[in-house]
């Protein structure tokens, strides 16, 4: 079999009659399956299919799915495990915003909250609503990046998806159009090779409102995709991409494996993968992992 429909969902909550109804619309599409194969039990599976295209089989099966919790990635079966990840940091691998919790400390997370949310979905020119929000911290102590870090979280699964694919050779970057004061501390915790973000800029203990040039924004993200697959002699089709916002679509659209993780609809309906309700151990799932080859950090 040329392909492989992975289904993932929430720990425990992949029933086999999901798989079976999966398995029945594919069929039902013209495509010839073999039986399906555990990832983890109850969490995910691999149903490997030929005589259709991924979108197809992603379509039928989404179709006999709706409504339930799963999600579903459909790839060809060769070359699964990618040697490059580049992922965006905000919403991805940790759960919050940074910067909109930054601004809650100059009492203006709501408003700028309002902005960002416009930026993530494509509605306003990344860079100059990056500038807008900075700006609008003039004055801010640079203690409160410190409070902000203090209460940032990771999302889940995010330390076993990059130890996991560290252990086998890949490249792990973190790029974001955050800030390198958090980049640098969500590198290390979680283990990237490197990180490319934006620098705050700072004077005398404050927040000056500007950040340095050049910004990194939706161009720069792809950009470095290209650029480090180019430095460990890879294609673009062996690496994996994922982000939430709209200025992770480019690199998401150009990635062998691209992810749409929790993203915001926007990015959702234009990515080719999409991860809406398991965590991001679905992109270990998705290159055919299983549960016991995680590397636990």
């Amino acid at each position: 079999m040329d392909h492989v429909l992975t289904l993932i969902a929430p720990q425990g909550a992949l029933a086999p009659d999901a798989i079976a109804a999966a398995r029945a619309s594919l069929a039902a599409a013209g495509a010839a399956t073999e039986a399906p194969g555990w990832l983890s039990a109850a969490e995910a599976a691999d149903l490997a299919f030929a005589g259709i295209t991924p979108e197809a089989a992603d379509a039928a099966a989404r179709a006999a799915l709706a409504g339930q919790p799963v999600d579903l990635i459909a790839q060809p079966a060769e070359g699964r495990r990618k040697r490059l990840l580049i992922a965006d940091m905000d919403s991805t691998i940790v759960t919050s915003e940074t910067l909109d919790e930054l601004a809650g400390f100059a009492g203006l997370k709501d408003r700028i909250a309002a902005i960002t949310k416009r930026a993530m979905n494509g509605e306003l020119d990344f860079e100059s609503a990056l500038r807008e929000r900075v700006g609008m911290l003039a004055g801010l102590s640079v203690d409160a990046l410190q409070r902000t870090w203090e209460a940032t979280e990771l999302m889940p699964g995010a330390r076993e998806l990059v130890a996991t694919m560290r252990a086998t050779g890949a490249r792990c970057a973190l790029v974001s159009g955050g800030f390198t004061f958090f980049t640098g501390r969500v590198a290390a915790l979680v283990g990237f090779h490197e990180h490319h973000s934006n620098t705050l800029l700072e004077a005398d203990g404050q927040l000056t409102g500007h950040v340095a040039d050049p910004i990194l924004g939706r161009n720069a993200k792809l950009a470095t995709l290209r650029r480090l697959a180019a430095e460990e002699g890879i294609g673009l089709e062996a690496t994996l991409a994922v982000g939430d916002g709209a200025n992770d679509l480019d690199m998401i659209q150009a990635a062998g494996l691209g992810v749409a993780f929790r993203a915001k609809p926007v990015v959702a309906a234009a990515a080719r993968a999409r991860v809406e309700h398991a965590d991001l151990r679905a992109l270990l799932f998705a290159q055919g992992y299983r549960a016991e080859e995680f590397v636990v950090a």
